[in-house]
């Protein structure tokens, strides 16, 4: 695919096919996440993969919870108070594997470093026919001592990236993007000889 393609086309999946991805696949979607430019080749990024279900199921539980427990102080979020109270709901749509993208907050720019290894991750997996989801829900939750703990993540790191990966069931249709918005785009010429 070419990255054109890839950057037009990708789209949040949220409804996957039961079958895994090969671990060795996966492995070449995480190298491929860390050639993302980083504040001075800080690379302050590790991974933890989560593919057992039964935990994701647990974290979806937490985290739901959580959201539900702090609507009240983001009114623009209660229009998720109904699928958050619904136990079937899985903030993860059961998808297959979860990465959980974690920086270390002693480098300056660790949330955007990690922001752009998620979407290098997300545009790979696209090129190979797997779909994924940022799942900022989970954020929080996957930011606990607990899960930290488990997941052998050091404690100097905060979670920046939960992105599910899968084969798509289905893909939704290609929605517009609004043209660039463009405020301003100073040339040479525009500024007076007197402007400061």
């Amino acid at each position: 695919m070419e990255l054109v393609d890839a950057l037009r086309t990708r789209r949040s999946i949220r409804k996957y096919r039961e079958d895994q991805i090969p671990d060795q696949t996966l492995r070449e979607l995480l190298e491929l996440a860390t050639w993302a430019p980083s504040g001075m080749n800080s690379q302050p990024w590790v991974f933890a993969v989560v593919q057992d279900r039964e935990y994701m199921r647990r974290l979806s539980d937490e985290a739901k919870a959580l959201m539900l427990a702090r609507l009240k102080d983001f009114p623009k979020l209660e229009r998720y108070r109904r699928i958050m109270t619904n136990p079937d709901f899985n903030i993860f749509y059961n998808a297959p594997t979860l990465v959980l993208i974690y920086g270390d907050t002693g480098v300056l720019t660790y949330k955007y470093d990690c922001s752009m290894a998620a979407l290098n991750l997300m545009l790979a997996a696209w090129d190979r026919g797997i779909g994924s989801c940022w799942i900022g829900f989970a954020t929080a939750t996957c930011d606990s001592p607990a899960v930290k703990d488990k997941l052998a993540v050091p404690a100097d790191h905060q979670a920046v990236a939960p992105v599910i990966l899968g084969y798509p069931q289905t893909v939704p249709s290609w929605g517009k993007r609004n043209a660039p918005r463009i405020v301003s785009w100073l040339k040479p010429k525009t500024l007076g000889s007197d402007h400061p």
